[in-house]
C-alpha cells in the first residue's frame, strides 16, 4: 500500500495545461539548432541572448493567455486543498507565463519555482529547494509531470515521480516511480492511498 505524499510538486505544461508551445518553431526563430531551448541560451552571446529570449517569451505569454486545462485538473487540485496538502508548481517557463496562467484559471499554489529562481529541471534543486521550503523529507513528496525533464529531476533528488503519459509510451530512459495516463489517474492513486493507509 502507498502512503498518501506529505507533499505534491507540478509541472506545468502538459500536466496542468494542454500542450500548447511549438517548441521546434520556437527554436527555429531562436536560431538555436535542435538543442534544449534554456540550455542554449545560457551558451549564446548577450545581444543574441536578449533577441532570443524576447522570442522564447512572445511564445510562452500567447500560450499562456490561450492555456486550456487539462481534464481532471480541478479536481485533483480541489482535493488536495480540501486536505490542506501542500502543493508546488515547479516549471522551466517564465514567471510571466506562470501568473497569466494561474490568473486565467484561478489557481494558486505553496510554492512557485520558475526558471528565474535559479537552476531548472532536470536539475535537482528547484525539487530540493521547494521541499526545504514546504518542510517535507524529498521522499515523503512526489514529483508529477509528463517530461523527462520531471522524470530526471525526480530521480536525482530523490522524489518519487509521477509520470502523465496521456497514453504515449515514454521516448526517454529515465524510469518513473509510478506511471498514470492523466489527471484523474492521479485523483484516484491518491484516493488509493487515502482508504489504504
Amino acid at each position: 500500500m502507498l502512503p498518501l505524499p506529505r507533499a505534491i510538486l507540478f509541472d506545468m505544461d502538459g500536466t496542468l495545461t494542454a500542450p500548447m508551445l511549438d517548441f521546434p518553431r520556437i527554436k527555429r526563430e531562436m536560431g538555436i539548432g535542435a538543442q534544449p531551448i534554456l540550455e542554449a541560451l545560457a551558451q549564446i552571446s548577450p545581444t543574441h541572448r536578449a533577441n532570443a529570449e524576447a522570442i522564447l517569451l512572445r511564445h510562452e505569454q500567447r500560450a499562456a493567455m490561450e492555456s486550456t486545462l487539462n481534464h481532471g485538473c480541478r479536481d485533483v487540485l480541489g482535493w488536495l486543498r480540501e486536505r490542506a496538502m501542500p502543493t508546488a508548481l515547479i516549471t522551466r517557463n517564465s514567471r510571466l507565463s506562470v501568473s497569466t496562467v494561474l490568473a486565467r484559471h484561478g489557481l494558486s499554489f505553496d510554492v512557485l519555482v520558475t526558471r528565474e529562481d535559479g537552476r531548472f529541471k532536470p536539475d535537482p534543486e528547484p525539487l530540493l529547494l521547494t521541499c526545504r521550503t514546504l518542510g517535507v523529507a524529498p521522499a515523503h513528496a512526489w514529483m508529477v509531470g509528463d517530461g523527462q525533464y520531471d522524470v530526471e529531476a525526480g530521480l536525482a533528488a530523490g522524489v518519487p515521480t509521477v509520470w502523465v503519459s496521456h497514453g504515449k509510451e515514454p521516448t526517454f530512459t529515465a524510469k518513473p516511480w509510478r506511471v498514470i495516463r492523466d489527471l484523474p489517474g492521479l485523483r484516484n492513486m491518491l484516493a488509493a492511498c487515502s482508504v489504504s493507509c
